[in-house]
């Protein structure tokens, strides 16, 4: 266990690194594009590739993961020739989904999000084109990262996104007098070619070798189809929701696609950290632990702690000093002070995915790891209609914020479903221990926030420069959460710091 905590640490330098390219990348193209049009188009262009690799990370590997390990341990030779069919006849779906999106995307783009600007449309059809035509490698990409992270091998994938970001970046920098907003595209791609390219070649070093075959066991078959389309509907209703999201907020503000484009970025660094790191091992080790109740629930709730410790604090922090890193990150050259103003509204109603996405990163990896996928659909298609209703009711009293509201309330929603279904199969202990430890944490988190702000509010900590607020305000933060933790949650404090320290890494 101890190279998988070794892996972790690694994991999150990454996904750190990769996080700080993100907002390289998203001041570059602040300082170059602004908040307009042509940002707000190639954002909407954007959706499908976010679709796409949803597709494959939410629905194909959360199916594969759990299945192919079962598979191994009964038949290695097979599961590898089924994992070679099953990953041939995906690329094989892309590539006919490239044909049809390439020229299909004048027609269906100004269908799916409705009325736009004429600018916007334009580029989004554009980027959308593009995109598409490359469609097969952001496909194949997805796809490997299932299959390296079945070997226990996490660290490629997380290279191939920093390749991905880093790209992105930089031909925005170098290419834009003569590509325009087109250069951000245009990088992405690249950097999603060499880091699939890289993937590959690590796979291959592991022992894997490719065969062009495309007929699957039955016995393999059968059950990863059954699980399969509920997961894919799953995965797409999460991204239908992001449509929907993205379709009112291109009928309010110019600029406002951007603008919560922008807040959400911020507010993902945590999650998606969480997500890429812990989560991602958890996956694996849930998937392995399915058949053993005790290590299953011991699992469980690590993660859950460490979601929740580690998010709770996030949050309030960055609704303290939320709009000093808006300024940090994105307040240059076209991006201006009112750009930075209306991005922190939004980001204030998007503070509590924080919380509520990382922990739905363990819940629904645990439960499909126990292969409740057709559950998780029935909740999340719920979620639609929902969240189409919240942003109609919302959008007209509180505008474009109005959106990161739904986005808020759904996602609380459907975190409280899965954790009913899931933990009412797990007893009564389970259940006060959850309780417990939300109500510990809570705790110190609202000490937290009531010194933080008061902090701020006493040394007007609002007219400082941005830079001298993340400096004085964040560390202060977290001397104030270390300390109403370990008064509220002492044993959690323990069971953190021993994890931390044990040579043998946590137990699973």
């Amino acid at each position: 266990m101890s190279s998988l905590k070794q892996t972790a640490i690694w994991l999150t330098l990454l996904a750190l690194t990769v996080k700080v390219a993100g907002f390289l990348r998203e001041s570059i193209i602040a300082r170059q594009f602004g908040a307009n049009e042509y940002t707000d188009g190639y954002l909407l262009a954007f959706s499908f590739i976010t679709l796409a690799l949803a597709v494959i990370s939410d629905g194909f590997n959360n199916v594969f993961l759990p299945l192919y390990i079962q598979a191994k341990r009964k038949n290695p030779e097979m599961a590898e020739r089924n994992a070679n069919a099953i990953m041939n006849a995906t690329v094989v779906i892309f590539l006919l989904i490239t044909v049809i999106g390439y020229y299909s995307a004048s027609s269906f783009v100004p269908v799916i999000f409705g009325r736009m600007a004429a600018v916007t449309e334009f580029v989004a059809v554009k980027i959308t084109q593009v995109f598409f035509l490359f469609m097969g490698a952001i496909a194949l990409n997805g796809i490997l990262d299932s299959y390296l992270q079945a070997r226990r091998i996490f660290v490629p994938s997380q290279i191939s996104k920093l390749l991905a970001t880093l790209t992105g970046a930089l031909f925005a920098l170098l290419f834009s007098d003569a590509w325009g907003i087109y250069s951000l595209a245009y990088g992405f791609v690249f950097g999603i070619i060499a880091g699939t390219i890289l993937m590959f070649v690590c796979l291959w070093k592991s022992g894997y070798h490719w065969t062009p075959a495309l007929t699957i066991d039955p016995s393999f078959r059968r059950p990863f189809l059954r699980l399969l389309v509920p997961a894919l509907l799953n995965a797409f209703v999460g991204q239908m929701n992001m449509f929907i999201d993205k379709m009112f907020a291109s009928g309010t503000i110019e600029g406002a696609v951007t603008y919560l484009n922008n807040a959400s970025l911020l507010v993902s660094i945590p999650y998606t950290i969480y997500g890429t790191t812990i989560a991602t091992i958890l996956f694996t080790l849930l998937s392995e632990q399915v058949h053993e109740p005790h290590k299953f629930q011991q699992t469980l709730f690590m993660g859950l702690e460490l979601s929740l410790v580690t998010l709770a604090p996030v949050a309030v922090g960055l609704w303290i000093v939320g709009d000093a890193a808006i300024s940090f990150v994105y307040e240059h050259g076209q991006f201006t002070e009112i750009d930075t103003h209306r991005t922190y509204k939004a980001l204030l109603f998007y503070l509590p995915l924080i919380i509520t996405l990382g922990m739905q990163y363990v819940i629904s990896k645990s439960m499909y790891a126990r292969g409740k996928t057709a559950t998780l659909l029935r909740i999340s298609v719920t979620t639609i209609v929902m969240n189409a209703i919240l942003n109609y009711l919302l959008v007209k009293p509180f505008g474009y914020t109005g959106i990161a509201l739904s986005s808020s309330t759904v996602s609380l929603y459907y975190l409280t479903a899965c954790l009913t279904v899931l933990y009412r199969d797990l007893g009564h202990w389970e259940i006060k221990k959850l309780f417990s430890l939300l109500v510990r944490v809570s705790a110190s988190a609202g000490v937290m926030a009531c010194l933080l702000y008061g902090a701020k509010t006493i040394f007007s900590m609002d007219h400082r420069p941005f830079l001298l607020q993340l400096a004085v305000l964040v560390p202060l933060g977290v001397i104030i959460y270390a300390v109403s933790t370990f008064f509220f949650y002492r044993e959690g404090t323990y069971r953190l710091l021993h994890m931390i320290k044990q040579k043998t890494g946590p137990s699973a």
